[in-house]
């Protein structure tokens, strides 16, 4: 069983950096999930999937792989592009698109 080290994204709802500073260890799942067919919920026999591990820096997270002999990947996190704009661009005489109120 492989895990997976990565740095989780924000979510949509989020401007800030909450809960994104900390190294994540997932397991990738061994066997598929099944439907149960009276009830319908989504089970499992892999009990892995529920363990998520933190950490604060990558090299912890690789270390602990190491020590107990886990095969492991890790995922580089992707620096967003942030843009700069100003509510007075709003108002710009070289504003390219259309007024709208």
């Amino acid at each position: 069983m492989i895990a997976r080290i990565y740095k989780p994204a924000r979510n949509a709802m989020q401007s800030g950096t909450a809960k994104t500073r900390h190294w994540v260890l997932d397991y990738e799942p061994d066997e598929p999930r099944r439907v149960e067919p009276l009830m319908g919920w989504t089970s499992s026999g892999d009990t892995r999937q529920q363990v998520r591990l933190r950490f604060d820096t990558r090299e912890e997270a690789i270390a602990f792989c190491e020590k107990r002999g886990i095969p492991y990947q890790v995922l580089e996190p992707k620096v967003p592009s942030r843009r700069t704009i100003a509510y007075a661009d709003n108002f710009a005489y070289s504003r390219r698109g259309l007024w709208t109120h």
